[in-house]
């Protein structure tokens, strides 16, 4: 197979995009552990259950909206459960399986965190964009997503992350 190299074009815009998503990302989880102590990922947790019926998820279910590992969920929900954020249960229609529920204390944590995390991605993302480009944005990375997710069967990876497992035992259906 021969390599398809990218254009210069293209280099530029994946250096681009690389820049910005870890600058991006490291502005989100310090402007988190700054005024919520706590870093991105835990806040998105909280997040997904404050928005999901009865803020409960089964923890594959928040794996997979998270894009993450089920061990390294399993680790987060087990700090956060820790600290009273969250609590875990055992599913009631797969006993195979555990579902993690937001508690009253996490709502408040994550209601006091909010506007903060908003203002930081409005300030860094969304104020130095024009709505044209906001739908731009949206339309590419929805793209993105659907090839990753399925939508485009030859660029599919068998191993996408809410799947894997580190070990036979990591706690999570």
């Amino acid at each position: 197979m021969t390599t398809r190299w990218l254009t210069p074009e293209e280099q530029r815009a994946w250096r681009a995009y690389v820049a910005g998503y870890l600058l991006l990302e490291d502005t989100i989880d310090r402007q988190l552990q700054q005024e919520a102590g706590m870093p991105h990922l835990y806040y998105s947790i909280l997040a997904n259950l404050s928005e999901a019926p009865e803020r409960r998820l089964r923890m594959t279910d928040l794996a997979e909206r998270l894009k993450i590992t089920r061990s390294r969920l399993t680790y987060a929900v087990t700090r956060l459960e820790k600290d009273g954020l969250l609590r875990r249960e055992e599913c009631r229609w797969d006993k195979r399986g555990s579902v993690a529920v937001l508690t009253d204390e996490g709502m408040t944590v994550l209601e006091r965190a909010a506007p903060g995390h908003v203002e930081t991605v409005r300030a860094f993302l969304f104020d130095r964009l024009t709505p044209e480009q906001v739908g731009q944005l949206e339309e590419i990375f929805t793209q993105v997503t659907q090839g990753l997710q399925g939508g485009d069967s030859e660029a599919v990876p068998e191993d996408l992350p809410w799947r894997r497992r580190s070990s036979p035992c990591s706690g999570t259906p």
